[in-house]
């Protein structure tokens, strides 16, 4: 089966907590057929793995080596920040932003911010929401209003996984990518967006994307559960912006 997709730029390495090096997954990418890949490394919020903001030379110097080795493929460092706290603050200041080519935001328990004992409240939530103990109203309020801040003050290309570790309004996350033009991933390692956040956001003018969040060199490039949730859920492919498309 050919690949769903042209481009995956949701892929981690050792310089957080994936497994391959950024050669691994160029390797992979290039033999997937895709022109494009990301790396995309967790902020260094994450607690016990997040990138060393240090070694993005290091980074940029492997990227460069690759691209010599795959001239086919377009690679890029990117950084899947954390979204934490109502401050809509990110684990990378502004300044920091521009060091990568593209932000993808997404909401992890690994990272508690600005409001430590807040955010360990969140996780406690979101654990309970999980294994299916109803949010209350104040409490998925509060999740969506960080997340929605965050979208709203910073430059986020692409929100990781929303609706994924906590209760969410997905309806207000979507309108706040509207409103920015932030994609939506709808992501192949984690269940979000569900289908139904899927039909949820559909409803507005914003374009989706199909991430492998591979931790692992041979995940780059493998969308099908994500796929799945995409036919199930209705969607025209055509608003997936690294679709493949028929040939």
């Amino acid at each position: 089966m050919k690949n769903r997709i042209t481009f995956d730029i949701h892929t981690h390495t050792i310089y957080s907590h994936g497994k391959g090096t950024i050669a691994d997954n160029a390797a992979q990418a290039a033999a997937e057929g895709l022109v494009r890949l990301g790396i995309s490394d967790h902020g260094p919020g994450s607690i016990s793995y997040g990138i060393d903001m240090k070694k993005i030379p290091d980074m940029r110097k492997d990227i460069e080596a690759c691209k010599a080795i795959f001239p086919e493929l377009k690679i890029e460092l990117g950084v899947e920040a954390n979204i934490a706290n109502i401050s809509g603050e990110l684990d990378i200041t502004k300044e920091e932003q521009a060091l990568f080519d593209y932000i993808i935001a997404g909401y992890h328990y690994s990272y508690l911010g600005d409001k430590p004992l807040r955010s360990i409240g969140v996780v406690v939530g979101g654990w309970l929401h999980e294994r299916g103990i109803t949010s209350s109203v104040h409490a998925r309020n509060y999740n969506t209003d960080f997340m929605v801040n965050s979208i709203l003050a910073n430059k986020i290309d692409i929100v990781s996984h929303p609706g994924d570790k906590a209760d969410f309004d997905i309806d207000a996350i979507a309108r706040a990518c509207q409103q920015t033009g932030t994609i939506m991933e709808i992501n192949h390692r984690h269940n979000c967006l569900t289908v139904e956040g899927i039909k949820t956001a559909m409803k507005y003018d914003v374009s989706f994307i199909l991430s492998s969040d591979a931790h692992t060199s041979g995940a780059v490039g493998n969308v099908e559960k994500a796929w799945a949730r995409v036919m199930e859920s209705g969607l025209d492919p055509r608003r997936i912006v690294n679709y493949r498309g028929e040939e």
